[in-house]
């Protein structure tokens, strides 16, 4: 039995239900509907935290959906799962290809920042304000195309970028770690 048929949840088994009958209701093959259960399955995996059976269950479905709009949140949702095992490079590459399928996908942008945004902080604890900056300038770019694609989403991300100075399109404003660099005459 799929793992989501036994979903106790209720919101689950309602979502699972109007799945099961849009599937059977359109036009689809037994190709995508297999790989639509397998979505599924890895999406209730995912939520009780079973990462390795949702990985199976995501990877499935990525042999069997061809759609690259339907990929593109597969790919999302393994990206989510590196994140969640802090394996942000391999994070990131998911997110790239789930980009590349669908450049209409803001929370894959936000959660790019997000890493960008953490691997600032580690750099400022590893002293090198350099490379951190870098890492903030790449999280506010990330940010912008999130906010440009749901605009009423991501205020967090639109205030983190006005309080550093990188929420003008081309960085007019100068951050204020480059500022205190410049009144202090080193560049």
């Amino acid at each position: 039995m799929p793992r989501s048929r036994r979903n106790d949840n209720f919101i689950d088994k309602t979502f699972t239900i109007i799945a099961d009958i849009l599937t059977t209701i359109l036009p689809t093959t037994k190709r995508e509907r297999e790989a639509s259960i397998y979505y599924r399955d890895g999406m209730s995996a995912q939520s009780e935290g079973e990462y390795a059976e949702a990985l199976r269950s995501y990877y499935k479905a990525m042999r069997l959906e061809v759609d690259s709009y339907d990929r593109s949140y597969i790919l999302h949702n393994i990206g989510l799962i590196h994140t969640s095992n802090g394996e942000h490079a391999k994070a990131l590459e998911y997110y790239f290809q789930a980009l590349e399928r669908n450049p209409f996908l803001p929370q894959a942008f936000n959660n790019m920042a997000v890493i960008c945004h953490y691997r600032g902080e580690q750099a400022i604890q590893q002293g090198d304000l350099e490379i951190s900056e870098t890492w903030f300038d790449q999280a506010a770019e990330y940010w912008k195309r999130a906010v440009a694609l749901s605009p009423d989403d991501y205020t967090e991300a639109q205030n983190r970028s006005k309080i550093t100075g990188r929420s003008s399109p081309l960085h007019q404003q100068e951050s204020p770690l480059r500022r205190r660099e410049r009144e202090n005459g080193e560049t």
